[in-house]
């Protein structure tokens, strides 16, 4: 809910050609407590003040000399594109309230005035205005706070593939059917993960079996060791760690983890030092 003094000083804008009409209204806004309170005799010169100030409510005129109300409220809405067009017209003939609202106004007034009446309906609309403006910057914090997240977790992310790939050869992820959906570096060449013909390419049948059994029964495992032998008859050596993955449901939906080519550190032999 709004505050008293929120609605008390509103900005307000009072169009009308007369001047005893535009005395009476300010005078009767000021009695009531508002503050905020502007006046001009010249319609054209609306558009123009609304666009600098931003008025939270207009009350105008409709029949008007060399630009009538009907002419101010289409120069309005072009202002207020897809927003609320606080106007409130006044009007001496009924014919013109329902073509005001159909136009775009939000309410209207009657002359001769019934000074509770107007008091009752601008005190009414500039609630209205004021709690739209405020969801309209409450949008536009969340808006703000939703960039700010996304390039954190942007962020965030980036540090988590730069670290991966400093502490692995490559990063990998897989969906519940055992097909690749995320990874860095030769994983499908290295792991046969999400390839066909597993069975292929040198790999340990029995070292292969157990890996294989570990993400079917989804058990995380970790520095795990398996070899393959190349072409050229020499055996390479693959660690690789992962964990099974669930989304908030506790439903699996696939696996990740990293991996590393360990052929050099297992060949690896420390010198021999001569016996003198």
């Amino acid at each position: 809910m709004l505050d008293p003094s929120e609605i008390l000083s509103g900005n307000i804008l009072i169009v009308d050609d007369q001047e005893a009409n535009v005395m009476l209204l300010e005078q009767m806004l000021r009695n009531a407590g508002y503050v905020n309170i502007s006046t001009t005799q010249d319609p054209r010169t609306v558009c123009a003040a609304h666009a600098e100030h931003g008025y939270d409510l207009i009350l105008l005129d409709l029949q008007m000399p060399e630009m009538d109300g009907f002419e101010v409220i289409e120069g309005l809405k072009e202002i207020e594109k897809g927003g609320y067009l606080p106007v409130l017209v006044i009007t001496a003939q009924p014919g013109h309230k329902l073509r005001a609202l159909k136009a775009g106004a939000k309410d209207f007034v009657s002359k001769p005035f019934d000074l509770i009446e107007v008091q009752t309906r601008i005190h009414n609309m500039l609630e209205v205005r004021l709690l739209y403006r405020r969801l309209a910057d409450y949008n536009r914090q969340l808006e703000q706070t939703v960039l700010e997240r996304t390039a954190e977790l942007r962020a965030s992310e980036a540090r988590f593939q730069r670290f991966t790939e400093l502490s692995s050869d490559w990063y990998w992820e897989q969906d519940a059917q055992g097909q690749l959906t995320r990874f860095s570096g030769p994983v499908s060449e290295m792991l046969g993960i999400g390839a066909e013909g597993e069975g292929e390419g040198g790999w340990n049948p029995d070292e292969r079996a157990e890996l294989q059994e570990n993400i079917a029964s989804r058990t995380p495992f970790l520095d795990f060791i398996f070899t393959r032998t190349r072409a050229d008859g020499s055996v390479q050596y693959l660690q690789v760690s992962g964990e099974p993955m669930f989304d908030t449901s506790s439903r699996f939906t696939g696996y990740r983890g990293i991996g590393m080519d360990i052929t050099e550190r297992m060949n690896w032999r420390p010198p021999v030092t001569p016996q003198g």
